[in-house]
């Protein structure tokens, strides 16, 4: 909803009446009625061989979990998805379907619009979780091993989650208060609305085997070393720590923040009205983290809410489905433009001046011409930097992240990898549950052949 009233230039909280804050971060797309659910999965050919199965990171049998929910089997579809991906919840909420399952949906040839891959995934694990019943998967007898995983955003939580299945005995190390990692910290509140990530941890621990440990910081309170010594392998799932610098001056100063902090304090805020937003808020960046900090910025309360992106729009990381949601929620784009100066006056941001960016011989460059943007807060969503004195120096690296093979093994002997802080992906969370099921799986082949 738009803001009900102007405030001066200035960082603030409250910039909305009360009732508009539930409206506004209510869940962005409502589930499919039982009988929507029904209506969409007959649109599945049930192909056989499937391509939207082999685009799916997981290799969910999509064709068979449909007509499941065709069959009104919503149970037997849930668990043929969390098979798979134990994670299927949150990824049929945020994995970017449009360019992975349904993107490969055999009806776009037909009829330019796929069968709605991810919202059936999402009514088919809802249901489950409303209604669980028995335990859909049962521990293995005990292996006698323990695993330590040191993370438990997607890729250590579907690790433990492996383990755990295999009858080991996990130890779950988390830096923050919560677990879920970017589903908990760094998701739009919208996306993930109803306290669904920590419900989907739950379910998750629930198997049995997995001890956690909260507050627990690689580098601080544990060591790779360490664990080494005390468990049989260790799985690190460190995310991405490091937040990249424009690369221009940062003073010190009220409005400037990252932009994951600012949706991490969305998500753990029990009353939205508290959080403070600016009037003008300009965001840097061309991914999904700038887009959920930007629509969050006008759901907020704030005037006006710019995105900046160094490149053209087809360059953006964030998907063309993301970039359209932002800008139907008041959000404007502008592409060719890197940013050159922050103005500040009195200790707070009043505004940034960019340089116009254009290709020339495939570099990038700058055209000589500036203009300023007003602004009272500045995000900086240009993207997170692994923090390799976290794990320690005997972990080889790849483009400044760790290097692993396909099974997640790393350099170092009994340390497997995965997530974003892996080299070589897409920092997808569907990518980083698939990082943890290998793992877990190779992990397991070699304890038991130890």
């Amino acid at each position: 909803m738009e803001p009900t009233a102007s405030r001066a230039c200035g960082v603030h909280a409250a910039r909305l009446n009360l009732a508009d804050y539930a409206v506004n971060f209510g869940d962005a797309h409502p589930p499919l009625t039982r009988a929507q659910a029904l209506i969409e999965a007959e649109r599945c050919y049930y192909c056989h061989d499937a391509p939207c199965a082999t685009a799916c990171p997981t290799g969910i049998d999509i064709p068979s979990f449909i007509h499941r929910i065709a069959q009104g089997n919503e149970r037997g579809a849930a668990r043929a998805i969390l098979e798979a991906n134990p994670l299927g919840g949150m990824c049929a909420r945020v994995c970017p379907t449009e360019v992975l399952c349904e993107e490969a949906c055999v009806r776009n040839a037909n009829e330019d619009k796929p069968v709605e891959i991810g919202a059936l995934q999402r009514h088919a694990t809802d249901a489950y979780f409303a209604a669980p019943g028995a335990p859909l998967f049962t521990r293995a007898a005990p292996a006698g091993r323990r695993v330590a995983v040191v993370g438990a955003g997607p890729a250590g939580l579907a690790c433990a989650h492996g383990l755990a299945l295999r009858g080991h005995d996990v130890v779950l190390f988390e830096a923050r208060p919560k677990l879920g990692g970017l589903n908990e910290y760094g998701l739009a509140s919208y996306k993930t609305a109803g306290g669904f990530a920590q419900k989907e941890v739950a379910w998750l621990l629930s198997v049995g085997g997995i001890e956690v440990r909260c507050q627990q910081q690689l580098g601080r309170d544990i060591t790779v070393d360490g664990l080494l010594e005390a468990y049989d392998a260790v799985f690190l799932g460190l995310g991405l720590a490091g937040v990249n610098a424009l690369g221009i001056a940062e003073p010190q100063a009220t409005g400037l923040r990252n932009a994951v902090d600012f949706i991490a304090e969305l998500r753990q805020a029990a009353d939205l009205s508290a959080v403070p937003v600016g009037r003008r808020v300009v965001v840097i960046g061309g991914g999904m983290t700038a887009v959920d900090a930007a629509v969050q910025a006008r759901k907020l309360g704030a005037e006006e809410v710019t995105i900046v992106y160094r490149r053209g729009a087809e360059s953006m990381s964030a998907s063309q489905v993301e970039q359209r949601w932002a800008q139907t929620h008041g959000v404007t784009l502008r592409h060719w433009a890197a940013p050159k100066e922050l103005r500040c006056e009195a200790g707070a941001v009043r505004g940034m001046r960019f340089a116009a960016t254009a290709l020339e011989g495939g570099r990038l460059v700058e055209t000589g011409e500036t203009f300023t943007l007003e602004a009272d807060m500045v995000l900086k969503a240009i993207g997170q930097s692994y923090r390799p004195e976290y794990a320690g120096p005997a972990i080889a690296l790849q483009a400044g992240r760790i290097a692993t093979d396909a099974q997640g093994r790393t350099s170092a002997p009994g340390v497997w990898a995965g997530g974003d802080c892996r080299a070589g992906g897409r920092d997808l969370t569907v990518e980083a549950v698939e990082h943890g099921k290998v793992a877990a799986a190779s992990i397991h082949e070699a304890l038991m052949a130890g």
